[in-house]
């Protein structure tokens, strides 16, 4: 056994220089269990502070030194290389390393990539890295780190990170990477690698893209033939084309050449030495792509007869909406839109400003890299930019930069009201030559896009005014909105759906509302509506009935509707907020559970009781938790009305679990949920399809049920969810990156059944799906018609599956009702003479500005009026502690209320709460805190540029407001003006209390 780990030891130090280069300390040394914390930390600390490499040398130290090393090390060792995304120096410890010849390809690769990196540190990053990860060169650890330092060191720094990486995979890496390189549209990056050009041509429908020296009808049949056989092959180019500078040079031995070009595997942590620094490789603008060595051929977008007609108008400079169904293309003609304007008014001599706004993250990538980057990358400057990016900070500079900017409807009146404000970096109206409102039937009272084009009509009916008086008018934008479907905002007659589109068209100042005959291009699914009988037996819902009714006797309540509805979750809702103000526990803790068990009685009825049971027990471990207090705390108190709740459930818990595991109990919608799904995927070749549901706990449910059934895996049922990214729900919420990946997978046929929220119901690019279901869902005509077209496919199928009584198929029938109704609108609003339809517009774009003008002056009275913090009191909601004045709490960067006072500190606990965990530019949340008495959340714990800031929820306290009690949800509804946070008085006390530590 010695001789073995002798013989392990001489391996790992005959391979180091191997290895050095091979492996990625931070994440093997998470699998390295036969290491002490002590030994790690300071390897950690080694490549922080030094480099990569050097942590290895000092991990291979460690190894040698240590004595005796434990049973099993070697092999522990081996599967932490493989865990920690290191494969390739797995398989050099484990003595299989590549053949000789395979061997030195792959080094010769690595080093061609190294003599290149120059020019490769151009690409579009962030569309590599993800392309990359779906081919298996990237790990999950691998993505997320490249995109952050995209966000954190630009383009080029997540360049340099993905060179970095991908050469540490086994052989083979290089052929995908080029792969990638051709997916991702770099073929100069591409030619420069290979000495070859790949296949240019390629058809996108609807609007076809061909090369400009291709004319319709005369394409060369022998290009259209299949993809390049090349792409299966080693890319390598031939030896004699490489420098001998490259093919001399082994790995393991650097020679003088490596002196004059930047090693991969250092890292960009190590700086070179004797040669050029590491940020010559700087030689563009971060996130500008490099000058290639021949041009591709420049794109044209050739549309259908349906699309050009919808578009006419738009080309001529009016202002316009385009209705077209989901999927027929109306981004497609957007683009086309954009680019005959930017043209004609380059010819003209004018600038050109284009600004496209979508009204969810997601969009803006997939309107930039689907569409608009896509055909006009060429001609034109593009670029995105959201919420989400780093690049917000510098938007005006981003509008300034490029003709082109896809961004999110908010982030553009942020600046449009800077402007407004006096402040030198906002964006005015007049910067902008054309603004594409995607989804614009959101352009509605209350909504952002409204409140752009308020902005956008008073400068019109200002412009009238100063033309009257022969004066200089400013300059406004042309005006594109887009929707499938503007709806009929609630109208149960033809006239007033008629009044609705009307005020959409007169929001957007459109001269036309245009619709397009799509012909043989129209597709509609075949519809379907799958009703479920009643469940004859419902033992685990009697369970929940018996304790919501034992509660009932408890707490005296007495309830006016049916267990398991939303009037009883509205009339609970309403017990609580009452009894919180009479400072009443008793009812106001038993109305909380009711509502738990009430959720629970809906969640039987929709998906499986093992998941409603689930869910009930989980919240209880919760609430148990919130009663133990940390160590050298004291006790958390429990009322009698706590522990009488805490015992119901636990005498009732067993029963409960056992009734959840009994199939023949279940509702009878999932069964014929199940039913529809088996048939698609065995009636079909390729079934692809998407399961729309309502809350995102049943969407996460769903999933996991169908990953669960043998027989959809036997049947070739891949499922997987897709939900919100907001943060109103309990349930953790989906990043855009999460929703990217998903959606990815989905596109590439690795997921063939997405169970999404009504977050996928709308906008988001979907792969052509032929079969759609809404289960258990309905909303509006708006949702309906978006959750339909979907299905894309031929021969696509769309399905309700509802519960019988539920009333789910009539509102179904409803909306199918308005949506007729809205078509019928919509004819009669074309039909109406061009003065008459002018003159309606003109008169509710009158009343649009009086309403704003009212809410305006409504808004600056309030201001005026805002009452001293003092005259606020806060309690905690739960045992009605006193906590805190309004004088205490102060606000920061005009969106987070913290107390920092020492008294407040003394009130609260903290615990860890691992989904929530946000870090942003100057702060980062990892904890909750909580009252010390009663376990009832307060907030969280913000950590505010290295000062700890306990973050107040005001919907956890009792607000005493002029001496009465109030329920408030949301800061603004209290009139009150906080003091702005003092970040240099609080650091310097802090740095002061810290001084006075050390000297005691």
């Amino acid at each position: 056994m010695a001789a073995d780990k002798d013989a392990n030891i001489s391996l790992i130090e005959d391979l180091r220089p191997r290895l050095r280069k091979l492996i990625e300390i931070e994440f093997v040394l998470d699998h390295l269990n036969f290491l002490d914390n002590d030994n790690k930390d300071l390897i950690r600390t080694k490549a922080r502070k030094e480099s990569n490499l050097k942590a290895v040398d000092l991990l291979i130290d460690t190894i040698i030194r240590i004595r005796p090393l434990p049973k099993g090390w070697f092999r522990e060792f081996v599967d932490a290389l493989s865990a920690g995304g290191c494969k390739h120096a797995a398989t050099y410890v484990e003595d299989s390393p590549p053949c000789p010849a395979l061997e030195a390809e792959n080094d010769n690769c690595v080093r061609l990539i190294e003599l290149l990196s120059p020019s490769l540190l151009g690409m579009k990053t962030t569309d590599v890295c993800w392309d990359c990860f779906s081919k298996g060169i990237l790990t999950i650890e691998d993505r997320e780190i490249i995109l952050a330092e995209c966000q954190n060191r630009g383009n080029m720094g997540g360049a340099r990170e993905l060179l970095r990486r991908i050469v540490r995979f086994p052989p083979g890496w290089f052929s995908t990477f080029l792969k990638a390189l051709q997916d991702t549209e770099h073929k100069d990056l591409y030619k420069e690698l290979t000495g070859e050009s790949p296949g240019d041509n390629f058809i996108d429908e609807p609007g076809v893209l061909m090369a400009v020296n291709e004319a319709p009808g005369n394409v060369d049949p022998m290009v259209e033939e299949g993809p390049v056989e090349a792409v299966g092959k080693s890319f390598l180019p031939e030896q004699e084309t490489l420098d001998s500078s490259v093919t001399s040079i082994h790995l393991d031995e650097p020679s003088e050449a490596d002196s004059e070009i930047a090693d991969l595997y250092s890292g960009t942590e190590e700086p070179m030495e004797n040669g050029k620094p590491e940020n010559s490789l700087d030689l563009s603008m971060s996130g500008c792509i490099a000058p290639a060595a021949e041009s591709p051929p420049k794109a044209v977008i050739v549309l259908r007869d349906y699309q050009m007609d919808v578009a006419r108008p738009a080309l001529e400079g009016k202002n316009i909406i385009i209705c077209l169904p989901t999927g027929s293309g109306k981004t497609r003609v957007a683009v086309y839109i954009t680019k005959e304007h930017l043209d004609s008014r380059r010819k003209e001599g004018r600038p050109g400003k284009v600004v496209v706004l979508v009204n969810k993250v997601p969009l803006v990538e997939q309107h930039y890299s689907t569409e608009f980057w896509k055909f006009l990358k060429n001609k034109y400057k593009v670029e995105r930019v959201s919420g989400d990016s780093q690049l917000k900070i510098s938007f005006t500079d981003i509008v300034q930069k490029n003709d082109i900017v896809i961004c999110t409807a908010q982030l553009l009146e942020n600046y449009l009201e800077r402007s407004h404000s006096g402040d030198d970096d906002g964006i005015q109206l007049s910067d902008l030559s054309l603004i594409v409102i995607d989804e614009c039937h959101h352009t509605q009272k209350g909504g952002v896009y409204n409140h752009i084009m308020i902005r956008y009509l008073k400068q019109k009916h200002k412009n009238a005014k100063l033309k009257k008086e022969q004066k200089d008018t400013v300059a406004i934008p042309q005006i594109l909105g887009l929707t499938a479907s503007p709806g009929v905002g609630g109208a149960k007659k033809i006239d007033k759906a008629e009044e609705h589109i009307l005020r959409i068209c007169a929001n957007l100042d459109a001269y036309k509302i245009m619709t397009g005959n799509l012909g043989e291009n129209k597709k509609e699914p075949h519809k379907k509506i799958a009703t479920a009988e009643e469940r004859k037996e419902d033992p685990f819902g009697d369970v929940l009935k018996g304790v919501m009714n034992a509660i009932h006797i408890h707490a005296e309540l007495n309830p006016t509707c049916d267990l398991g509805t939303q009037n009883y979750e509205q009339w609970v809702v309403q017990k609580e907020q009452n009894a919180a103000k009479e400072e009443n526990q008793k009812v106001r803790v038993c109305a909380e559970h009711l509502r738990q068990y009430n959720e629970a009685l809906y969640l039987g009825k929709t998906i499986r009781m093992w998941d409603a049971f689930s869910f009930l027990d989980k919240y209880f471990d919760e609430e148990l938790k919130k009663k133990v207090a940390p160590e050298d705390e004291e006790a958390i108190i429990k009322t009698d009305t706590e522990r009488f709740l805490f015992t119901l459930f636990k005498d009732s818990k067993v029963k409960l679990q056992e009734l959840a595991k009994l199939p023949q109990y279940e509702n009878n919608s999932l069964a014929k949920l199940r039913t529809k799904i088996l048939h698609e995927f065995t009636s079909r070749e390729k079934a692809r399809g998407i399961i729309f549901t309502k809350t995102r706990r049943s969407a996460i449910a769903l999933a996991q049920w169908v990953q669960e059934n043998s027989k959809f895996e036997e049947v070739g049922v891949k499922a997987c969810h897709v939900i919100g990214g907001g943060g109103q729900s309990v349930v953790k919420p989906m990043t855009a990156a999460e929703q990217r990946d998903v959606l990815n997978k989905f596109q590439n046929a690795e997921i063939n059944l997405l169970i999404a929220t009504t977050v996928a119901e709308e906008g988001l690019d979907i792969a052509a799906c032929n079969f759609v279901i809404r289960y258990e869902l309905v909303t509006n005509e708006i949702a309906m018609i978006q959750a339909r077209g979907r299905g894309r496919a031929e021969d696509s199928s769309y399905t309700l599956v509802a519960g019988e009584g539920s009333g789910v198929a009539e509102r179904e029938s409803v909306n199918e009702y308005r949506e007729k109704m809205m078509s019928k609108a919509i004819d009669k609003v074309k039909k109406l003479d061009q003065e008459e339809y002018e003159k309606r517009i003109k008169e509710f774009q009158i009343q649009a500005i009086m309403e704003e003008r009212v809410r305006t002056t409504k808004k600056k009275q309030k201001g005026m009026k805002k009452e001293s913090p003092s005259k606020v009191k806060f309690s905690c909601r739960s045992c009605n502690k006193p906590v805190c004045s309004g004088e205490d709490v102060e606000i920061i960067e005009n969106m987070h209320r913290v107390n920092v006072t020492p008294q407040f500190k003394e009130l609260f606990i903290q615990r860890e709460n691992t989904s929530l965990v946000k870090r942003l530019l100057d702060y980062e949340t990892n904890c909750f805190i909580a009252c010390k008495d009663c376990g009832q959340r307060w907030g969280s714990m913000m950590l505010y540029r290295g000062i700890e800031c306990p973050c107040l929820h005001v919907k956890n306290f009792l607000v005493t407001y002029d001496e009465k009690r109030k329920n408030v949800n949301k800061w603004s509804e209290l009139g009150i003006q906080l003091p702005a946070f003092d970040y240099a008085e609080h650091a310097r006390s802090v740095a002061e209390s810290s001084e006075d530590e050390e000297s005691m």
